[in-house]
């Protein structure tokens, strides 16, 4: 089984101390795994909780994670007066010290970091988090759905890509050695011959093509968290194929070869999309 890196899933519940929570899960492509969480005010603690959640199952991908609540119970108005205490203090100090008129704004004063803020109602981090663990695993379960059914035809088209590569490059390989009898009958001497063959040979890069697609199409066959593995596979079959595009010197085998590069240049690309 593989799985894509795009995929969306959801999840919603009632956690009674806290109010209606909606958990959203939406990933795309990334070479690593990132993770992107935007929490209600208040939840900020468990952070680190909710992406080890989100690490346990996805491997690859940019996840955002969104969580909503609604209905929620409504908190009561906190202001932090031992903290604003020593902020008159120090500011007081400061004034003073360099000689700054002016006296001290309420407003400015309650927006200072940490004076003003919002006491939840009924509920700790702790209380809620097994509730809200439940939400967000129901939610990556779903992704992993998503993202399990567009894998499989991912594996699909890939698999094609697969049996089109060997087919082509099949034909390749009997074009060229028609190809290279035929040129060789054309030259004069041995010295020619051995030194046309050497500029011109491929059996090399045909041989290690061979070697990448039978591999493309067994990891596919395996399964698994194969992405990163597959592009490296696609980006080898690109280079050998531009080292034989190089050496061809039948106008028929070059525009095989040409129809083989972009066979690779789609499978790549569709690689990329593997977590």
């Amino acid at each position: 089984m593989i799985q894509s890196m795009t995929g969306y899933g959801s999840f919603e519940a009632v956690i009674p101390s806290w109010g209606k929570v909606s958990v959203e899960l939406r990933s795309t492509n990334h070479k690593f795994l990132e993770i992107i969480l935007r929490l209600p005010e208040g939840s900020l603690s468990m952070e680190e909780r909710i992406k080890k959640a989100i690490e346990s199952r996805v491997k690859r991908g940019r996840v955002t994670c969104n969580i909503n609540v609604s209905s929620r119970r409504a908190g009561a108005v906190f202001v932090n007066k031992p903290l604003l205490k020593k902020y008159i203090s120090e500011i007081s100090g400061v004034k003073k010290e360099f000689k700054i008129e002016g006296g001290l704004d309420v407003n400015t004063l309650i927006h200072l970091p940490g004076v003003l803020a919002l006491e939840e109602g009924g509920f700790s981090p702790e209380s809620i988090w097994p509730e809200l663990k439940l939400c967000v695993n129901g939610a990556i379960k779903n992704l992993e759905r998503t993202r399990v059914k567009e894998g499989e035809a991912l594996r699909g088209y890939l698999r094609k890509q697969g049996e089109e590569l060997t087919k082509e490059l099949a034909g390749i390989r009997a074009r060229l050695k028609a190809s290279l009898r035929d040129k060789l009958k054309g030259l004069a001497s041995d010295e020619e011959r051995a030194s046309f063959i050497k500029d011109t040979d491929t059996t090399e890069e045909i041989d290690r093509l061979a070697f990448h697609i039978r591999n493309l199409r067994h990891k596919l066959a395996k399964g698994g968290a194969i992405g990163k593995e597959l592009d490296f596979i696609a980006q080898e079959m690109q280079r050998e194929a531009n080292t034989m595009a190089a050496k061809t010197f039948d106008v028929s085998v070059s525009a095989q070869v040409l129809k083989m590069k972009s066979l690779i240049e789609k499978t790549r690309e569709q690689a990329q999309n593997v977590e």
